[in-house]
């Protein structure tokens, strides 16, 4: 089954956590600024609350579904207790993914794959995989490389840092040094087929100038946003992950540049002295579209 990507990226600056148990949580998502949701199955919601968890997000989804952000439900293991009735609910409320906890191999996202293309899944029901394990790092590449073979839905990786601190016993340093070795090949085999890359969660909301430091880490390493776990960090994802002015006039002016009538023949120009070549362009509309995309949703909420 062969199912395309979409025709625009969205916008993932900021993907707030939410633990579906938390009712108060979830009806605060309509009026937060993130670009989407992850509702979470799984380690947020004890074993007693399982069945109280989807029960809500029934409820939330038949009541007031997001609209214009993305929504995306976190199940448990296919082989726990739990994964077979999580994946049911998705099934039913079709959200825009399903998260895979802790995905090792390829053939876990394949199996999902499977279950979707039997059970009749809307085309546009998307996986996304959380590499948050030792062997799902190391097999960053053949995970990603699904997308192009078995699992067309496969759509982006989500890092989870604290199960590959626990597993790794990587303590959990101030700036991420000792992790980057292991963040990097997960955004490398993310790009090279054409997923999208969200960065793992920061754990004290409380200290700003920490979340603050690490999303600028990880805009500068290539991640397309941060998985939250607090309304505060909102604000501060979007920035670091959205436009920078400096950027955007840059890339405004790059487009300019090419679409003078001297530079449609041209692969490469002079822009200001600096050699500016059409892959560059491609990169500039994608930013302005970005920016376009974040403007039209502040005019309408």
């Amino acid at each position: 089954m062969t199912i395309p990507l979409p025709t625009v990226t969205p916008l993932r600056r900021s993907l707030l956590s939410v633990p579906s148990i938390n009712q108060r949580a979830l009806d605060k998502i309509h009026a937060l600024d993130c670009d989407g949701v992850i509702f979470d199955l799984e380690d947020s919601v004890s074993l007693d609350d399982k069945q109280r968890a989807r029960d809500n997000l029934r409820a939330l989804f038949r009541d007031n579904p997001l609209r214009e952000r993305e929504a995306v439900i976190r199940i448990n293991p296919l082989d726990s207790a739990f994964g077979r009735a999580d994946l049911d609910l998705v099934l039913e409320l079709s959200p825009n993914a399903v998260a895979l906890p802790k995905v090792d191999t390829a053939a876990d996202v394949e199996a999902v794959q499977g279950l979707l293309d039997r059970a009749g899944a809307a085309s546009d029901l998307r996986i996304w995989a959380m590499m948050e394990s030792a062997l799902g790092v190391l097999s960053a590449g053949s995970v990603a490389a699904a997308r192009a073979g078995a699992a067309p839905r496969l759509d982006a990786f989500v890092v989870g840092l604290n199960d590959l601190r626990k597993e790794t016993g990587i303590p959990p340093r101030a700036g991420r040094q000792t992790l980057v070795p292991l963040l990097m090949p997960v955004v490398l085999a993310a790009r090279a087929y054409g997923l999208g890359v969200i960065d793992s969660v920061f754990n004290d909301f409380r200290d700003a100038e920490g979340f603050e430091a690490e999303c600028a880490q990880g805009r500068d390493m290539g991640f397309d946003g941060k998985m939250l776990i607090h309304p505060a960090q909102i604000d501060a994802a979007n920035r670091h992950f959205g436009p920078e002015p400096e950027a955007l006039a840059e890339a405004e002016a790059v487009i300019a540049a090419f679409a003078a009538p001297e530079a449609a023949s041209l692969n490469v120009i002079n822009l200001h002295g600096r050699m500016v070549e059409r892959l560059h362009l491609v990169q500039a509309e994608a930013l302005v579209a970005q920016a376009r995309r974040i403007a039209e949703r502040k005019a309408n909420p």
